[in-house]
């Protein structure tokens, strides 16, 4: 029987060659609209279980169908226990992402959770989809998953950022992520996209990361993509299938509405979203 190997990141791959990586977030549930988003060429698909009500039977089939075109797909896991952060990479997810991380301790705790010897202390199964199942030795299996699985986390509040330079250049974090929306909120600014603070944290997670060597990511779109990559951000999230279908759902309809002016009141008149056309 040949050798048998974990499946290598592409996300990785493409980064330690100074590529851009472009992610796809999904929020549905549907295996079918991971597919069309792994069909258009996105590098990683973004599924989630902080904030999206999925079972962990819909993220394994994303991230099967991730494999099946050579897309990583990386999981926002809920902050929990070990074997919340686990699971999706023994599930064979090519990453997580952690958010809210408070601090240095906090970091250096999903280090030790999530990474093997000698970087961390991650429990051992080997008996699941990144393992094959039993395939891959013992050890092969620990070495290959430190080297070939990575680690992110959220950057999104003001309490860690005393501590960001040590936070981003621990080792065992390959991807620090700046949620803007959240920190927008969390230093009391909600939606002022143009804070000053937000514009400088924004910066220094691109310029640490540049220094330490680790990627820095966050939200994109293409007005914006090519000032994020000159700012030093190797990991952009361009999309999301809710933002997509809503905008198509929506277009389709005010386009039927110059025809049929009448379209759509008896929603507007019954749902609870109508008052808001």
């Amino acid at each position: 029987m040949a050798e048998l190997k974990m499946r290598p990141s592409r996300v990785l791959r493409k980064l330690r060659a100074g590529e851009v990586v472009c992610m796809a977030k999904l929020n549905t549930a549907d295996a079918r609209v991971a597919e069309i988003a792994a069909q258009a060429g996105f590098d990683c698909l973004w599924a989630c279980l902080e904030h999206v009500p999925n079972s962990i039977e819909v993220i394994e089939r994303q991230i099967m169908v991730g494999k099946a075109y050579d897309v990583d797909t990386m999981v926002r896991v809920s902050r929990g226990g070990y074997s919340d952060y686990i699971r999706p990479l023994e599930m064979d997810a090519a990453g997580i992402m952690v958010p809210h991380i408070m601090s240095l301790k906090d970091a250096k705790w999903v280090v030790r959770t999530t990474r093997f010897h000698p970087i961390g202390r991650r429990p051992v199964d080997g008996g699941n989809a990144d393992g094959a199942y039993c395939g891959i030795e013992f050890n092969e299996y620990l070495r290959q998953a430190n080297e070939q699985r990575f680690i992110g986390i959220q950057i999104e509040d003001p309490e860690p950022l005393d501590e960001l330079e040590e936070i981003v250049a621990l080792e065992g974090i390959d991807m620090i992520f700046f949620g803007p929306g959240d920190f927008s909120q969390s230093i009391g600014a909600p939606g002022q996209w143009d804070h000053p603070l937000i514009d400088q944290t924004r910066r220094r997670v691109a310029e640490l990361c540049r220094k330490h060597g680790k990627c820095a990511a966050t939200p994109g779109s293409p007005d914006n993509l090519q000032s994020l990559i000159d700012m030093g951000y190797t990991a952009l999230n361009m999309c999301a299938d809710v933002v997509g279908l809503f905008q198509y759902f929506n277009g389709i309809a005010a386009d039927v509405r110059k025809v049929i002016p009448d379209f759509g009141k008896e929603t507007a008149a019954g749902g609870m979203y109508g008052k808001l056309r």
